[in-house]
């Protein structure tokens, strides 16, 4: 029910709702509820004829002569979102230029989102208790003298502690349920339904942390503990050097304090089971995981943990970071530089900079750790917004793993020069170096365990017809089909549409598709071929999109079941496995050449974290890097593990023309399903900005484009682009808002604005 309220009615809330404006709405608190409502706080509240989950804010003053809606239920008992959560919201919806209500609704479970079902339920176990003590065996004798198997049911409940689920107590007795009724009558046990924590790592084992710190960890980890509320520090550690046990030790150190707790970030779900293995081996329970990965009940469950200070902290990949905790200590993002800290979706936020924000908020210390940090980040040190802390070498005293380079050209030249006339063409030829193939021959001989990278899945890059050129391309993007042998098909990556493999040209007709380019199923076999009785993992995207498929295939490798990990850049970072004594990169080359200025630095961080993987136990490693282009600066520094080198040198590319780190960026997307039409708004849009800038005199804004993007269409929409750089942040983030919420943009052809403030990719 509606009514007229004046500007002076006490009882007004200022609410977010998640839909696309850029706006928040004022509803009245009928005098049935309590007030005031905590901000955080979930409202029911009527919006466009349906009922709404909306954030409450806070009291509002309601415009003067507008009918104000009434809220219809309050839904928590306590706030959702804490203070400092509500606080980064509106810092992600402000920089980010994305709606508040959108950005709030991506800081809870789904679970909680749903109007329908506001207060879902926790899944319940239905649990038989003993309610009598029995401690006399003459007791016993007497009570069962004439049910037996009510002795059998009582005694496996005493020994499991006192209480069992039903199911599998009537299993182990080989009882009915009648039995377990009639000792509920005789009042020997009850009947209850008990909530389940849905936890997937409650029965991992936790691996226990080195006992003592090395004296560079040492003081490392007293600098963090010396720092102030909310001050930042970029540990650079390399590979191997213990920044684990860095994290743990600050940790135990804030947690020392009562109601202290803690966010750790990690930006891969891949790496989640080890992290968590770790942190439980040093804090047991206190550990809850947060990620995509999860079920919705799994999610909902580990996230009311942590609401109820049942757990005090968080772990997972970017969304833990909206973690419900309160008095936040310390705030910890693992690998910093990885690109899968950003969001691709609305709000499009970074969460390594969303985390320094939050960090602030709650008065927290805030560490960002990599062995490659992102160039922002290092030049946030070089500016002095940070402190550099420095693990130069390995823990325990091992060695970085010496890197051998392998010239392709040369191999390849020398391989067919060799070659016989009539010899049959060897398909590893351009694939698997002879230096690669003998050192992964020496580690089967000993025991050892290999890992092989390529950052490119499927089997071969695309098909080809030998006579023509034709390639076959996806009817729906500008891309062409990656040919994936197991199952056959030929695959778009980005829409992920599948056709059969054409036994003929589709243009010319003729009979010589041939397979181009390399991809992990490819090496896959050539590995299986070459070595037979080797046991091979392999892992990319194909392999691990089972539930917990990650976790499955590195606990086979931790337990000595693999010989040789083969993947994609998912085996790159984090992993420790002190067999691994040897990394091939099999193409160093993938992605090195791509339309975008990240990647060199993608190239040198990847090369860099891969390397690392070798080596970290006793028995040392080797690194071999298979490329084409030997002499490419990433290529070069990543070699001799040198990146402080890459570092000055890629800064000095982004100084001309202009990229980040020293400009904010924002890349302005416009896509449509009719081309003509998209290209013309895209060229509207920048010319109405462009007048906006001159009207405005807004000088230090710099406009770039529009252009048609590096892959012009996905998902049948067509792509447009122009970006925006200025060495003001402020201003980037009034302009993008500006953008976002005001630029012109016809309907007519469904087209869309997309305003990516920081942008990992421009692809």
């Amino acid at each position: 029910m509606s009514r007229d309220v004046s500007s002076s009615d006490p009882r007004c809330v200022e609410v977010a709702l998640p839909v696309p404006l850029f706006r928040t709405f004022t509803y009245r608190v009928p005098p049935t509820m309590a007030w005031p409502i905590e901000p955080g706080t979930r409202v029911v509240v009527p919006f466009r004829n349906r009922a709404e989950i909306g954030i409450c804010l806070g009291p509002s003053e309601p415009p003067a002569g507008v009918t104000i809606k009434s809220i219809q239920a309050v839904v928590d008992d306590a706030p959702s979102l804490p203070q400092p959560l509500i606080e980064t919201a509106r810092w992600i919806a402000d920089w980010y230029a994305a709606p508040l209500g959108l950005t709030l609704r991506s800081m809870l479970p789904t679970a909680l989102t749903q109007a329908a079902t506001p207060r879902p339920t926790q899944k319940t176990t239905r649990v038989v208790r003993l309610t009598q003590d029995l401690p006399s065996l003459l007791q016993r004798e007497q009570l069962f003298a004439r049910a037996k198997q009510q002795r059998v049911v009582y005694e496996l409940l005493e020994a499991q502690g006192g209480e069992a689920p039903i199911e599998a107590l009537r299993t182990q007795a080989n009882c009915s349920a009648g039995v377990i009724t009639a000792m509920v009558k005789r009042e020997l046990v009850e009947v209850v339904d008990v909530a389940q924590a849905r936890d997937p790592f409650v029965n991992r084992e936790g691996v226990t942390p080195p006992p003592n710190p090395s004296a560079a960890q040492r003081e490392v980890i007293a600098a963090i503990l010396a720092g102030e509320p909310g001050h930042m520090f970029l540990l650079h550690g390399i590979t191997g050097s213990g920044k684990t046990l860095v994290y743990i030790e600050v940790l135990r150190a804030v947690l020392r304090e009562p109601k202290r707790t803690a966010i750790v970030l990690v930006p891969e779900i891949a790496l989640t089971s080890q992290t968590v293995d770790r942190f439980r081996g040093a804090f047991g329970d206190d550990v809850a995981v947060l990620h995509s990965g999860l079920s919705d009940g799994e999610r909902l469950d580990a996230w009311q943990s942590l609401r109820r200070g049942e757990r005090r902290i968080a772990v997972g990949a970017r969304s833990a970071l909206f973690a419900p905790l309160e008095n936040v200590g310390v705030v910890i993002v693992d690998e910093e530089h990885e690109g899968s800290y950003k969001q691709s979706e609305t709000p499009r936020y970074h969460a390594r900079e969303a985390a320094i924000v939050r960090a602030r908020a709650e008065g927290a210390l805030v560490v960002l750790g990599s062995a490659t940090p992102s160039l922002e980040s290092w030049e946030r040190t070089e500016r002095g917004q940070a402190t550099r802390l420095t693990l130069p070498d390995r823990a325990g005293g091992a060695q970085l793993p010496p890197v051998q380079v392998v010239d392709m050209r040369v191999v390849t030249k020398a391989a067919l020069a060799q070659r016989a006339p009539n010899m049959p063409y060897d398909e590893t030829l351009g694939v698997l170096s002879p230096p690669l193939l003998a050192a992964i021959e020496s580690r089967l001989e000993r025991g050892e365990q290999s890992l092989l990278l390529l950052n490119r899945r499927g089997y071969s890059a695309f098909l080809q017809c030998h006579a023509c050129g034709d390639v076959p391309v996806c009817p729906h993007c500008s891309i062409s089909l990656t040919y994936h042998r197991l199952p056959e098909a030929l695959i778009c990556h980005y829409c992920q549409h599948q056709e059969s493999v054409p036994r003929a040209c589709g243009q010319c007709g003729a009979d010589a598709m041939k397979r181009r380019g390399l991809g992990t199923q490819q090496v896959e076999r050539l590995v299986g071929e070459r070595f037979p009785e080797a046991r091979i993992a392999r892992m990319d995207v194909d392999t691990t999109s089972g539930k917990w498929a990650h976790t499955q295939i590195l606990d086979r490798v931790g337990r000595g079941e693999v010989d040789i990990l083969l993947g994609t850049q998912m085996i790159a970072k984090g992993l420790d496995f002190p067999n691994v004594t040897l990394v091939g990169v099999v193409d160093a080359d993938t992605g090195l050449n791509l339309p975008d200025f990240r990647a060199s630095e993608r190239t040198f961080q990847l090369l860099s974290q891969v390397a690392g993987r070798a080596g970290r136990g006793p028995k040392g490693g080797d690194v071999l890097v298979q490329t084409r282009i030997p002499d490419a600066h990433a290529v070069r520094h990543a070699l001799r593990h040198d990146y402080v080198g890459f570092v000055h040198e890629e800064l000095g590319h982004r100084r001309q023309p202009t990229y980040p780190p020293f400009v904010a960026l924002a890349n302005v997307v416009l896509s449509g399903t009719d081309q003509r039409a998209t290209a013309e708004a895209a060229q509207a849009a920048f010319d109405w900005l462009r007048q906006l800038i001159q009207k405005r005199g807004l000088r230090d804004l710099v406009l770039v484009g529009p252009a048609p993007c590096p892959i012009d269409r996905i998902k049948d929409r067509w792509r447009w682009h122009f970006l925006l750089k200025t060495a003001q942040p402020r201003l980037m983030s009034r302009v993008a808002r500006y953008v976002a919420e005001r630029c012109p943009v016809p309907t007519h052809s469904a087209l869309r604005l997309i305003v990516d403030r920081d942008p990992v990719s421009l692809l």
